[in-house]
């Protein structure tokens, strides 16, 4: 097994300390929220997933966003709301998509 001087896990510390956080670089993100649809499903993680593509199908059809900004995971104040009745579920999904920068 190999081991690294303290020279060098000391200048690993000092440029990891210096980068900011991936947090810290700001998301350019849209004026305003999305919602989409999905549709009725017997399963509820396929209902979600319908939500969740027709939000990615909108968002890139939106002008001024595209595919860059149609990831659920980069969205902002993301809600998930599913109703389930008694032989099938749907949800709807919103959120303010974002891009990385």
């Amino acid at each position: 097994m190999r081991y690294l001087s303290p020279t060098v896990v000391f200048a690993i510390s000092i440029v990891a300390w210096a980068m900011p956080a991936p947090d810290a670089a700001a998301a350019q993100c849209a004026e305003q929220a999305i919602e989409a649809r999905g549709e009725q499903s017997r399963y509820l993680w396929l209902a979600k997933t319908k939500a969740r593509a027709n939000w990615r199908r909108k968002v890139r059809a939106t002008t001024g966003l595209g595919a860059d900004y149609a990831n659920w995971a980069r969205a902002e104040a993301t809600e998930e709301r599913c109703m389930s009745g008694p032989s099938s579920h749907l949800c709807v999904f919103t959120g303010t998509p974002c891009k990385a920068n």
